[in-house]
């Protein structure tokens, strides 16, 4: 399997489970809308079924249905692509402007903040990467 299809995915599933799933649906419908518009609708509401499963599976610690599912939308999209080897393109974009920032770690304030400290003799520190509140009595 094309290993593009493999990582789309993978990636696809495990963006479900993130609160950019409304990004990531939009972005998977609009490859079936490129390459089959009829199926668009009901690919749309199969994503929200296996985004339900997916949830469901991590409630449960069940890893097996994610990479089922996994598997289940690499097998759709690798057929999409021998169809349409074209698609590639659009499957990149998707994969590089949707899926992957939608797994990355998010940054306060967009930014990387590296925080040391040290406390001695009763001394007390109070870090943050963004605002603190806090009261003492």
């Amino acid at each position: 399997m094309d290993p593009l299809i493999l990582t789309f995915g993978t990636a696809l599933v495990t963006a479900m489970a993130t609160d950019a799933w409304q990004q990531v649906r939009s972005g998977a419908v609009a490859l079936w809308q490129k390459a089959r518009p009829d199926q668009a609708d009901i690919v749309e509401q199969e994503l929200t079924d296996a985004r339900t499963l997916v949830l469901a599976a991590r409630d449960e610690g069940d890893t097996d249905t994610e990479r089922a599912l996994a598997g289940s939308w690499q097998i759709r999209l690798q057929q999409l692509l021998r169809d349409d080897p074209a698609l590639a393109q659009e499957i990149q974009r998707v994969l590089d402007e949707v899926l992957k920032p939608a797994l990355a770690p998010a940054s306060p304030q967009g930014r990387t903040v590296t925080m040391t400290a040290t406390a001695q003799d009763q001394g007390r520190v109070y870090q943050a990467a963004g605002d603190q509140h806090f009261t003492e009595h």
